[in-house]
């Protein structure tokens, strides 16, 4: 099986650091974040992988050309376009998978220590066109729940919901429902593949963790010093 990972976005919300480069190269410890999760499907068997590039792509290519041979990956890199959107990078590879009926994406600023081969099983058994990882998130602000506008009803302090964690399954008749290279996946294939009962959830209630600003990348530095390191696998 392959993964597709989409790195092709301009990072904004993290913009300290990728002025000069894209956000999957920013670095965790000594390596870029983009390694780290292709250490983690690597370490479940998945070495293939298909970079949908974008931003900076060629940085991107010349900085991940160096593990090719030293991790025994076979990367191939597609340039997705600058302002493409998620669910059109997806499109733009679908010629390097036609002989494979699934296969995983993930975005390039996110880590978890899901089991790939329990997701990638459960998706085939369940077989839906696609299966998302839900993960668990703590809402940093309390929710207020209103009744005639105003009034205050009730205030969850801090509630933890289920998200989207960014770590799919697809079958290759998603390309299906994505049309052009303004097609949202999240905004537009998602929620219709919801609403024909063909979008999964592999619930996953442990480690999750997205680089979106500094603060992140702090976080995810300081875990990645730890002796157990949470999605340290390998």
């Amino acid at each position: 099986m392959k993964l597709v990972i989409l790195a092709g976005g301009f990072g904004t919300r993290i913009s300290e650091e990728t002025i000069n480069k894209p956000k999957p190269l920013v670095n965790i410890g000594s390596k870029p974040i983009i390694w780290h999760l292709m250490k983690i499907y690597s370490n479940f068997g998945i070495n293939d992988f298909i970079i949908c590039q974008g931003y900076k792509g060629s940085m991107l290519k010349k900085e991940l050309s160096k593990y090719i041979d030293r991790e025994k990956w076979n990367i191939k890199f597609v340039e997705t376009g600058l302002h493409t959107m998620t669910g059109g990078r997806i499109k733009k590879i679908e010629k390097y998978i036609k002989n494979d009926d699934h296969f995983c994406v993930s975005y390039g600023d996110g880590l978890c220590n899901v089991d790939i081969t329990k997701l990638i099983n459960f998706h085939i058994k369940n077989k839906k066109i696609a299966t998302l990882t839900a993960v668990k998130q703590q809402n940093r602000f309390g929710i207020l729940s209103f009744k005639n506008k105003d009034l205050v009803t009730e205030i969850k302090e801090k509630p933890t919901e289920y998200i989207n964690g960014g770590f799919f399954v697809l079958s290759k008749k998603i390309f299906k429902y994505l049309k052009n290279n303004k097609t949202i996946f999240e905004k537009d294939c998602l929620p219709k593949l919801a609403k024909i009962s063909q979008l999964n959830s592999f619930k996953h209630n442990d480690f999750w963790a997205c680089m979106d600003t500094l603060r992140d990348k702090k976080s995810l530095n300081i875990e990645w010093k730890k002796k157990n390191c949470k999605w340290r696998s390998w």
